[in-house]
């Protein structure tokens, strides 16, 4: 337990401090708007995408997919996604509230902590079944954060929906143009292998190595950015829809969606259920921040949320994996 607790803690708390040092940069004015502004841009058009396409194209053959598993993840995220803005319609007035919201319920940390959680948690067949799992769940997170964010947001008329700018949204965002190039690069790697051809995009050493430099400086430089943009003054403003939003994303959504798949689909083994934690238990997206800003939606509370669930996960990951452990999965 004590490994399970440590485990969970050293894959989350890093991105918490990295918040936090974004926030006292800011606060000693090594940060100001302007340069928060670019970064938010940067992130969201440059070094995500960068990071999508590289853990896409770095999954391992296709050839052995269970699709009970990925089907179950796939209409999971679809399920919580329609039963979230349901919900939460109801629950906020503030349409750009609601959009931030309904992110947060669906939208979890996958690309950042999910996969490296899957790897420790069931070694090279959890990287495995989370790299496959990825091919499908981050394109869909992002599809559905595009048609969320479209919808609900503060620029135009409350509850309008431009089928029009929902698609346009879904074909110009570059995260999905980054997951489509790394799914298209992966196939005609498959392609290569069946017909002996040794070729790979790493024999282009120079480019797969500023690939490489540009996924390695994602994560801490969002969180930095993030952290900037952090603002204490915002929670009591915020308190009830952070509460609400914390408790949806870290309890409500992993204690179903983990509940179903162990009592109802049969087959799955425990790389499944560690990329089941990964995909429904860790915190928000730190895109989902970046994507709220870029799009309209209330980004304050969207990075609020990122750095509740971020410090509620610590908790509730360490339960799911001692409980999964309890019974035998792991």
């Amino acid at each position: 337990m004590t490994d399970a607790f440590v485990f969970a803690a050293n894959a989350v708390l890093p991105i918490v401090l990295m918040i936090a040092a974004g926030y006292v940069l800011k606060r000693i004015k090594l940060f100001n708007q302007g340069f928060l502004e670019v970064g938010n841009k940067l992130t969201f058009r440059v070094l995500i995408p960068a990071l999508l396409f590289y853990n896409i194209y770095g999954i391992g053959s296709l050839e052995e997919i269970n699709f009970g598993f990925v089907l179950y993840g796939v209409l999971a995220i679809i399920a919580i996604f329609f039963i979230s803005v349901v919900i939460n319609c109801m629950f906020a007035k503030d349409n750009a509230k609601r959009g931030a919201l309904i992110q947060s319920a669906f939208r979890s940390n996958y690309a950042i902590i999910g996969l490296p959680l899957a790897s420790a948690l069931f070694g090279d067949k959890g990287a495995a079944a989370a790299g496959v799992m990825s091919a499908f769940c981050v394109p869909l997170f992002n599809i559905l954060s595009v048609i969320t964010l479209s919808i609900f947001n503060g620029n135009g008329e409350k509850g309008k929906i431009d089928v029009k700018k929902i698609l346009l949204g879904i074909v110009k965002n570059p995260l999905i143009l980054a997951t489509v190039a790394g799914l298209l690069t992966l196939g005609i790697r498959e392609i290569f292998v069946r017909c002996g051809i040794s070729f790979r995009l790493k024999d282009i050493e120079f480019l797969y190595k500023t690939l490489e430099n540009l996924k390695s400086v994602c994560t801490p430089f969002a969180l930095l950015v993030l952290g900037g943009k952090f603002e204490f003054s915002a929670v009591k403003r915020q308190l009830k829809y952070i509460v609400f939003g914390t408790v949806v994303r870290t309890v409500a959504v992993p204690v179903i969606a983990l509940s179903i798949a162990y009592f109802f689909i049969p087959g799955l083994l425990g790389e499944h259920f560690a990329t089941y934690i990964a995909v429904f238990g860790t915190p928000v997206a730190v895109a989902s921040a970046i994507m709220a800003k870029e799009m309209g939606a209330d980004d304050e509370l969207a990075g609020q949320l990122v750095v509740w669930t971020s410090l509620v996960s610590t908790v509730t990951i360490f339960v799911y994996v001692v409980i999964f452990r309890a019974i035998g999965v792991f």
